[in-house]
């Protein structure tokens, strides 16, 4: 899951708690003293989020069914193809998705993040990310761009033929994972003990 799929799971907690959903992928070591409690509580459930994703069986399964050549970096892959699959979900319910990335973006905006997402946390606003994970083809863009960022040849550019491919089947497994995933991580309203 990536910033989209945090934000509307953690969306129930309070702006240090979400807040530190979104920026949990900036924060490295369990060592959170430098942060308040909330947000400490929020990078730790980003992360537990994570982890779910990561042991869920969709995830294993698509994993074993794709390019090996590609295996390494398709976990960055499906974050970003599970968040166009959120995206699309909230169009239906445009008032909270609304909600949600405005509120996501006022606290990306009025605070730093740390220094691994800094360059990028004004662009993903400028540009309003979050609600274009929605068109496939711009979610495609963003895999392309952050394998260019990577070291060695762009693994992350070489996935997407077989993403778009796998599109149906992919949308499909989604629905079952986020099911799950909501079941087990969804933050009620300003339920910030589950931590």
């Amino acid at each position: 899951m990536n910033f989209l799929a945090h934000a509307w799971l953690a969306r129930g907690g309070g702006d240090d708690f979400l807040y530190g959903n979104l920026i949990a992928d900036g924060v490295k070591g369990s060592d959170l003293e430098a942060w308040s409690t909330d947000v400490a509580h929020g990078i730790r459930h980003h992360r537990r989020v994570d982890a779910f994703v990561d042991r869920h069986a969709v995830t294993r399964d698509i994993l074993a069914c794709s390019p090996r050549s590609g295996r390494r970096y398709m976990g960055i892959a499906l974050d970003l193809v599970w968040d166009h699959f959120v995206a699309l979900d909230l169009e239906e319910a445009q008032d909270e998705e609304s909600s949600v990335v405005s509120r996501s973006y006022r606290l990306l905006s009025r605070r730093s993040a740390p220094s691994r997402l800094a360059p990028m946390v004004p662009v993903l606003v400028e540009q309003d990310w979050l609600r274009r994970y929605a068109d496939f083809s711009f979610t495609c863009r963003a895999i392309r761009g952050i394998g260019q960022r990577l070291s060695g040849p762009n693994r992350l550019a070489e996935l997407v033929p077989w993403l778009e491919a796998e599109y149906p089947r992919l949308g499909e497994e989604f629905q079952r994972l986020w099911s799950d995933v909501r079941e087990a991580l969804e933050v009620a309203p300003y339920d910030t003990n589950r931590s």
